[in-house]
């Protein structure tokens, strides 16, 4: 009996904690056009003249801070074990194997994998909740510059997005719900940012991205695409699920690079804000994430935290991200089934 393929994607993560491979990473992943899209003389003078060489050895003392000498990368460890989880869920119909866009194991041996077990479709899951060019649109574009090679093509599908999928908004949710949300002084829902640029080029209209405040606070035809507006979205329904008022939480985007401006608020800024206003814990979600990584870790954790601290904070509390929850492998086999 033919299968049917599946093919996981995250991000990726270096395949050491050590400078050079994190140089490797960084020039990999900062050399997308989809990443960093300017002209490709520029992107590569930025790159790999100025910030792998320098953002390397940075970058490799806190990937230290966070690595597992038993497990490694958290983001690869959490990405295996929702692999594993989901396989055995679909069971003998399904084979459902694991990729990252950047480093290892990548898309191109996943899909040879696939191709070798006579599969008669694939299924591909960018495990990004939020659509954004950067992220899923650079996994689909790397899965169909190698299928296109292929003599034989499979019936191949895409998932655009999954930011309002019931489960794994719940699973934040019961994530969450753990710390009591209502005993923090305030909530902050930090998705990755991204330049503004490419918010922009989301807006097939040419006429309503950041033209007015408050462009992103709903889902519409205009901007159903959009990284922001769908971030707004998670965020308001996971606050919904916890009765979270409006006034008490914040949605704002971390991990800026560059002079440029990037989605705003910056998750620092609202810190900072919140600091000055006499605030003295906050809970954070991160739901653009479904697993923990360098950027929840260590960024909210450790720096936010420090950050906090020196204004006179007291404590920045990190909810864990959708890692092997099961109820978080039910969204996944429902995304796949399709019920």
């Amino acid at each position: 009996m033919s299968k049917k393929g599946i093919l996981l994607v995250n991000l990726g993560t270096p395949d050491s904690p050590e400078t050079k491979d994190v140089r490797k990473y960084l020039n990999e992943f900062l050399m997308d056009p989809r990443v960093i899209d300017i002209n490709p003389v520029s992107r590569a003078v930025l790159v790999k003249g100025i910030i792998a060489p320098f953002r390397s050895p940075k970058s490799a003392k806190l990937y230290k801070h966070i690595w597992s000498k038993e497990t490694g990368s958290p983001l690869l460890h959490y990405s295996k074990l929702q692999h594993q989880a989901l396989q055995q869920r679909l069971g003998n119909e399904y084979q459902v194997e694991l990729a990252m866009r950047y480093q290892s194991p990548s898309i191109e041996s996943a899909l040879n994998r696939l191709k070798t077990a006579l599969v008669e479709s694939i299924q591909v899951i960018a495990l990004f909740p939020q659509y954004a060019s950067a992220s899923t649109g650079s996994v689909y574009d790397k899965v169909m510059e190698l299928i296109r090679q292929w003599p034989t093509i499979p019936s191949i599908s895409f998932a655009n997005s999954f930011h309002d999928n019931e489960l794994m908004i719940q699973t934040f949710a019961d994530n969450g719900r753990k710390y009591q949300p209502e005993t923090y002084d305030h909530i902050l829902f930090s998705f990755h940012g991204l330049p503004q640029r490419q918010l922009i080029n989301c807006d097939h209209t040419d006429n309503y991205c950041l033209k007015s405040n408050g462009c992103c606070d709903s889902i519409n035809d205009i901007n159903k695409f959009c990284y922001s507006a769908q971030s707004h979205h998670t965020a308001k329904l996971i606050a919904e699920k916890l009765n979270i008022p409006e006034e008490k939480y914040t949605i704002c985007f971390q991990s800026r690079l560059g002079s440029a401006p990037w989605v705003q608020p910056y998750t620092t800024e609202i810190v900072a804000k919140l600091a000055k206003e006499g605030k003295k814990r906050l809970l954070v979600f991160c739901p653009a994430f479904v697993a923990d990584c360098l950027e929840t870790v260590y960024e909210v954790t450790e720096e936010y935290g420090a950050e906090f601290k020196a204004l006179g904070g007291e404590h920045v509390q990190l909810v864990e991200s959708l890692n092997d929850s099961p109820k978080w492998i039910d969204a996944l086999e429902q995304m796949v089934r399709g019920s």
